[in-house]
């Protein structure tokens, strides 16, 4: 039996001896409900509003320039607005921040890329709804903290405007909820701005999935373990250190769980059906808020690593982790496990595959090839190039220039850009959203119920089967 299943047999096994009732935590304010069958925590689901239908495949009316307006110019923002800057056929046209200098920053970067000015917006907590009420935006920017993200993008929307969210896009289900109803309502695009989907690794392997080479992929892995100490004071007000203090279990999960999403096709053809997650104590947290703030919290709700393990509709799983608390290499992880294949991103790039997977335009040796062990330096160099996504094939010698993450960061602008411009569906929508941010609670809920079995809600409400296959669309 592999680590992975003996991990996931225990956490279940023990989850389902914890006796519902009394200290049923957060499941109980979250208005769930444990089956009297298995323990297993239900997660409810809102019946969809009449006269709302689902954003599946949704394609808006083609917006030839693209205008865009940004909200929040602190850490991520001021970068997309160099990007944007790049992007054929958009126009740049508002910019808001609390603070005054960040605007007048962000204006300083127009001006050094000869693009005219926008119009400011600063100095009032509610100033960037000024922006959103402006009749000459098509899309609203939103790269503030996680607790602005979804009053901005649903005030957005109800103005008629198109949103992109930085990751996560929202916290809890209440606001998942709220953005998927809103989106249908209006139908306005809500996209959240998951970057890691587009990296040059994530990207041909999705495409080398997509081709077949694994066989049929069965197991995904992926993490956000990047030690942020010398990072926790270029957070605004400290907020992201106070969300780990108040807030139990993975809390930033889009990185890892996105591109397995997409090669396991979650929403187009498949579903996720539950979750458990296991954590250690807070050991370098409390460490950190005492550096931080110079004495110990009362409590430090997250601990330094959390595990989730997913089981899908299909049979298939998904093991995600998060830790930003250790003195670990950054790692993403990223691993698919196929029945004839293996891709592996950290700590090194490999593939393992079945000689018969391999054609012999790779390597004239391709029956030796054994997927007990990666496949050579010159095999992986020579698979990577024949399988380049078409989007790399396009974008990647000018993403490479404009940057950002490498050009992950301007791949993904310039593809939502493309995408509104020509009236396609977005790459990711609103319903990735929701599966991809829905960890943060409820693994949380299942940590505070003893590692119980948390029921992931289908944020389709029953079409997660009506598309096949992932895809990215492109005009014909």
């Amino acid at each position: 039996m592999n680590r992975l299943k003996i991990l996931f047999v225990a956490v279940t096994s023990f989850a389902l001896t914890v006796q519902g009732g009394e200290s049923f935590g957060q499941a109980a304010k979250s208005g769930i409900q444990k089956t009297k069958t298995d323990r297993s925590i239900k997660m409810p689901v809102p019946a969809r509003p009449a006269g709302q239908k689902d954003m599946l495949a949704y394609a808006a009316p083609k917006i030839p320039v693209v205008r865009v307006g940004f909200i929040g110019l602190g850490m991520r923002g001021p970068g997309a607005v160099e990007r944007w800057t790049h992007i054929p056929n958009t126009k740049i046209v508002a910019l808001a921040d609390l603070r005054p200098e960040r605007v007048e920053n962000a204006q300083k970067i127009l001006d050094k890329n000869n693009v005219t000015r926008a119009a400011g917006y600063s100095g009032a907590e509610d100033a960037w709804k000024k922006l959103c009420e402006r009749p000459d935006i098509d899309l609203v920017y939103i790269a503030t903290d996680w607790k602005h993200h979804v009053p901005m993008a649903l005030y957005a929307m109800q103005k008629g405007k198109h949103v992109a969210i930085e990751v996560p896009a929202a916290m809890n289900m209440k606001d998942i909820w709220d953005l998927i109803n809103t989106s249908e309502k209006t139908r306005k695009h809500c996209m959240m701005l998951e970057n890691c989907v587009y990296d040059f690794f994530e990207l041909t392997t999705l495409n080398m999935a997509q081709k077949g080479l694994f066989g049929e992929v069965i197991h995904g892995e992926g993490a956000y373990i990047h030690d942020l100490s010398p990072f926790w004071k270029e957070y605004w007000n400290n907020w992201r250190l106070d969300y780990n203090k108040e807030f139990r279990g993975d809390v930033y999960p889009t990185h890892g769980i996105g591109p397995v999403c997409q090669a396991l096709n979650i929403h187009r053809g498949d579903k996720m059906n539950y979750l458990v997650s296991v954590d250690t104590k807070s050991f370098n947290g409390r460490e950190h808020w005492k550096t931080a703030k110079g004495a110990y919290p009362d409590q430090f709700r997250n601990g330094d690593h959390t595990v989730t393990l997913i089981s899908t509709e299909k049979g298939k799983s998904i093991e995600v982790q998060h830790n930003v608390m250790t003195p670990r290499p950054y790692s993403r992880m990223y691993q698919l496990t196929g029945t004839k294949g293996f891709a592996n991103k950290y700590p090194s790039e490999g593939y393992a595959l079945d000689g018969d997977q391999v054609s012999s335009d790779i390597t004239p040796d391709h029956e030796k090839l054994s997927a007990h062990g990666y496949v050579s330096k010159e095999i992986k160099e020579a698979l990577m190039k024949k399988y380049k996504h078409p989007i790399h094939q396009e974008l990647e010698e000018t993403a490479k220039k404009v940057g950002g993450h490498g050009g992950m960061d301007f791949i993904m602008d310039y593809r939502l850009a493309y995408c509104l411009q020509n009236g396609l569906p977005l790459d990711m929508d609103v319903y990735d959203l929701a599966e991809w941010c829905c960890l943060t609670e409820l693994s949380a809920i299942s940590l505070d119920n003893g590692s119980a079995p948390v029921l992931i809600p289908d944020f389709t409400r029953g079409a997660w089967n009506r598309i096949q296959g992932y895809k990215h669309a492109f005009v014909k």
